[in-house]
């Protein structure tokens, strides 16, 4: 049974697919597991460490028009920046909340998950699913040890 933590992985045969790009924190295991989908296609996506790199307001701008989410939904509300900035109060316009996920990217909810198939916020890390165009190619078990894909690659049913 594979996981993102065995190295069987790396040994299968991974295609580059710059098509599909990753907003990725390392240090979230939600991103992690979704990276983890993923690669379990044998596809090594674009991984963009966005708080390295963040988007540029137009690319924020851009990822929300094809996810079809509002800006709050897109801010993430358990980290310090969020309670510090008093950004629970409804004040702050649009522009100004992206501001402020400019100015601290840790604001920015993850992972984000571009593909031909569409764009998807990715929580929980099962989201990816639906959107990455090769099938599963074995069994992947989530950090926390919840079986998601099965030995023949398919989905286990919650």
């Amino acid at each position: 049974m594979a996981n993102i933590t065995d190295n069987h992985l790396e040994k299968q045969s991974v295609e580059t697919h710059s098509s599909i790009r990753i907003y990725h924190n390392p240090a979230c295991g939600t991103s992690r597991n979704t990276l983890g989908l993923i690669r379990n296609t044998g596809v090594e996506p674009t991984i963009i460490l966005y708080l390295e790199t963040p988007p540029s307001r137009q690319t924020l701008l851009q990822l929300m028009a094809e996810m079809g989410i509002s800006v709050r939904s897109l801010l993430r509300q358990n980290v310090e920046p969020f309670a510090a900035l008093g950004l629970s109060e409804d004040k702050f316009s649009d522009s100004e909340l992206i501001d402020f996920m400019l100015e601290y990217p840790i604001l920015i909810n993850r992972p984000i998950v571009v593909t031909p198939l569409g764009t998807r916020l990715c929580r929980p890390s099962e989201q990816v699913l639906d959107i990455l165009p090769n099938p599963q190619q074995g069994a992947f078990t989530k950090e926390d040890g919840e079986v998601v894909i099965d030995a023949n690659g398919q989905r286990v049913a919650q």
